[in-house]
């Protein structure tokens, strides 16, 4: 993050043939609630997957940079996520690499390496991160939020899936007690304005994590190009984060 109910009914992600129940969302009556389905319950197939990430609502063509401006405790921030060539294998599945570098008041603070990979049915998961937080002069003083898939208990989850359905939830990423995001589809119909561009029928996401109790944000995607804009809405430090410019 920038940190359900009565009546539930699952819906079981299939990943391949033969391997299902790989991850399930929950479509709940009231969003009051926080509850929502595990991270991936079984180990996902490596060939079920690919690096190529061509889900509309999260496409990560290999050259392209968002670009992002807003607030991040207390300080102006700027933020560049960079989709790389390369890929990694984590459990034995390709990953594509994601490279995202957190400026605040001009200063480098944060650079990571996110690892995303879609499985067969267009489900975007997230396999983990490797952060590294600097100080003034570019060295790093901690690792705090790295972690990957298959170690010391992490498992993958959905960070978003192939066809979104408004009060489906579920968990993007679970490392006990380091990582556990988790979110809900609110609408597919948002209007959404930020300095690169106003859109309608964007995706609208709440997204919150019992490691920060009380904090919510909600998060916006638009075909195409994926997240543009983050905003805390309850919570918290308010924190936001809204896109500029989209670069190849």
């Amino acid at each position: 993050m920038i940190g359900i109910g009565v009546a539930r009914r699952t819906l079981v992600l299939t990943v391949a043939v033969g391997c299902t129940a790989t991850a399930a969302l929950a479509a709940c009556s009231s969003s009051s609630d926080h509850r929502s389905a595990a991270a991936a319950t079984t180990t996902p197939v490596p060939r079920s997957f690919s690096a190529t990430v061509d889900n509309p609502w999260f496409p990560l063509p290999p050259g392209r940079t968002l670009v992002y401006s807003g607030t991040k405790d207390g300080a102006k921030s700027t933020e560049y996520l960079t989709v790389t060539r390369e890929t990694e294998k984590i459990t034995g599945i390709p990953c594509r690499v994601v490279q995202d570098r957190l400026y605040t008041d001009g200063t480098l603070q944060e650079a990571t390496r996110d690892y995303y990979a879609q499985d067969a049915a267009g489900n975007v998961w997230y396999f983990g991160e490797d952060t590294a937080e600097l100080d003034a002069h570019g060295n790093m003083i901690s690792t705090e939020g790295t972690w990957r898939a298959g170690r010391d208990g992490a498992r993958p989850g959905i960070f978003l899936p192939a066809h979104p359905v408004p009060g489906a939830t579920g968990q993007q990423e679970y490392y006990p007690g380091q990582a556990e995001d988790q979110f809900q589809i609110l609408d597919l119909t948002s209007r959404v304005s930020v300095p690169y561009k106003t859109f309608t029928g964007a995706l609208r996401t709440k997204e919150w994590t019992p490691l920060e109790p009380g904090v919510v944000d909600n998060k916006y995607y638009v075909k195409g190009i994926g997240t543009v804009k983050e905003v805390t809405v309850k919570g918290g430090p308010f924190e936001e984060n809204v896109l500029t410019a989209v670069r190849g």
